[in-house]
């Protein structure tokens, strides 16, 4: 008997041997994956090039990165999208700093202490739950909770509590799912070393899922940014710059399109050109997020011995 060796390559599969019928199989199934990735690629690929023809002319302007819509009327040229990018990314960075931890301590629980537990049980279902729950429910919820109930005024932050509500629940699954895939011979050889769980946790089963876990949080984030029914219900928009949190309208690129629209975008080129413009910028901003992930699943990867 010959035993392989590590420095032997890997030999490609082929078909010989293999029944004409297998073959056809396997060809029909290749044609019909790559059909239906083409299928997915035009709608996908359509919708971003009108999005940056009919928006690119307004985000290349040299008041658009820097400037607010305060004291514009709609139909007057100039002004930027200044105070809507403030708007989201404040808006997101609070709903961050509340969704992540609590997102990823509650998979950690599930994954490590209760998967089979009562509370484990109930936790995983309420999960289900609010991940199917639509932006427009979590945007009531805190509407009665918040405003209604508790007496607060509208304000970003009703929205980045809202957000919390779609974000929470993907956060949970995507950290679930980094934790179930790390090998359970880690945590058993740091058992075996005397080492507590929760070190365990802390020094080695988060590290080696923290790609994955990162990857997983800007990925919701880059989500819950482009709603807008928690914009239309808990806050009002402004056209000016607001950096308060807790008090007046504020601004956002969601509530900027919906703003454009309602000013007669479609019929009236300048707000039209600002809704493109908004609709270009979100998806920028999202991009980014979606590239950072990359760059950081890539930077937090265990390395390679």
């Amino acid at each position: 008997m010959t035993s392989a060796t590590l420095d032997q390559p890997v030999k490609a599969p082929t078909f010989q041997g293999v029944s004409l019928r297998r073959k056809v199989a396997n060809n029909v199934a290749t044609v019909l994956v790559t059909l239906s990735v083409a299928i997915a690629l035009v709608p996908l690929l359509w919708v971003l090039y009108t999005v940056v023809a009919k928006g690119f002319g307004a985000i290349t302007s040299s008041t658009w990165w820097m400037n607010s819509q305060a004291g514009m009327t709609a139909f007057a040229a100039g002004g930027g999208a200044y105070h809507a990018i403030v708007g989201s990314l404040l808006q997101a960075a609070v709903c961050a700093v509340i969704s992540i931890p609590i997102g990823v301590f509650v998979g950690i629980y599930l994954v490590e202490y209760g998967g089979g537990t009562r509370l484990g049980k109930v936790t995983t279902f309420m999960v289900d739950i609010l991940t199917g729950v639509p932006s427009i429910v979590a945007a009531l919820f805190i509407y009665a909770l918040w405003v209604a109930t508790l007496g607060f005024e509208r304000s970003g932050f009703a929205v980045s509590l809202a957000l919390v509500l779609l974000m929470i629940p993907v956060i949970v699954r995507s950290t679930e799912e980094m934790l179930a895939i790390v090998p359970m011979d880690l945590r058993e050889a740091s058992y075996a070393l005397g080492v507590p769980k929760w070190k365990t946790i802390a020094a080695i089963v988060i590290p080696t899922a923290l790609s994955g876990i990162v990857t997983g949080i800007l990925l919701s984030l880059a989500r819950v940014m482009g709603e807008t029914a928690p914009l239309l219900i808990l806050v009002g928009y402004s056209q000016a710059i607001n950096f308060d949190m807790f008090s007046g309208f504020m601004g956002s690129l969601p509530g900027m399109m919906y703003d454009q629209t309602s000013a007669g975008a479609g019929a009236n080129p300048i707000p039209t050109d600002r809704m493109w413009g908004a609709a270009l910028t979100l998806i920028i901003v999202i991009a980014l997020l979606n590239v950072g992930a990359r760059f950081i699943a890539k930077f937090f990867a265990p390395k390679k011995v």
